[in-house]
């Protein structure tokens, strides 16, 4: 029971990116975005299983421009999303079989993840540990009020911004998702509902470069980092 699964939720319709097609289609370099997220995670050795949750008018697309002409052998099923990230990733759970024995999260839209990043959580989580890829905050963080006045100025010492992947004894985030429904609460990100069920989440330091693409903004930067790369 040593199999590791990745969940890759790609379901989002991508408003903010202001496009026709879903943003995780949109070309980046000479690929879809979305091919470079699961390029990754097949070159991975840790890697045993690929997940891709996707909408359902996407399933097709994914399976005729990503999975078969990039030949992603790891994908063995597609899985339909739902209403919220959470909903996609809970239909992933729903899937994972009893055989693996760690579960890592990571957004379709991160096209930029790294071996090195996959290899870290993954081994983390293999001795146990939940844990999370992150990067210190540059900028000053303040609380303000509805009328935009500054409450609080909070430590930015101590704040960093949460990225994917994140990896997880398959059982722990099984167990976190069960509890979350089971008290109708919803989380932003996979660590937020184990950190509800009472579990430690350490934080390991990503990379600047793992940026979510979510706006064009985003995307002018990726094409940044594609050619220094």
């Amino acid at each position: 029971m040593s199999r590791v699964t990745a969940l890759i939720p790609a379901a989002g319709m991508g408003r903010r990116m202001g496009k026709a097609v879903a943003k995780q289609f949109l070309p980046l370099g000479d690929r879809p975005m979305l091919a470079h997220t699961l390029l990754a995670f097949q070159r991975a050795a840790e890697i045993d299983e690929i997940i891709p949750i996707l909408s359902e008018e996407d399933m097709e697309n994914c399976l005729r421009y990503i999975i078969e002409p990039f030949h992603i052998t790891k994908v063995k099923t597609l899985v339909v999303g739902g209403k919220e990230r959470q909903d996609s990733v809970f239909n992933g759970l729903e899937k994972v079989g009893k055989d693996t024995a760690v579960v890592i999260v990571h957004d379709g839209v991160r096209p930029f993840v790294t071996l090195e990043l996959i290899r870290v959580v993954v081994e983390a989580a293999r001795k146990g540990a939940c844990v999370a890829v992150g990067v210190p905050l540059k900028d000053t963080v303040k609380e303000v009020d509805a009328k935009g006045v500054v409450r609080h100025t909070l430590e930015r010492s101590r704040l960093w911004a949460i990225q994917t992947p994140q990896a997880f004894p398959a059982k722990v985030l099984k167990r976190a998702y069960a509890e979350s429904y089971k008290h109708q609460v919803y989380g932003t990100d996979d660590a937020m509902l184990v950190e509800r069920a009472g579990i430690k989440v350490r934080v390991i330091m990503g990379s600047y470069e793992n940026i979510k693409i979510t706006t064009p903004e985003d995307l002018i930067l990726a094409e940044e980092i594609l050619k220094r790369r």
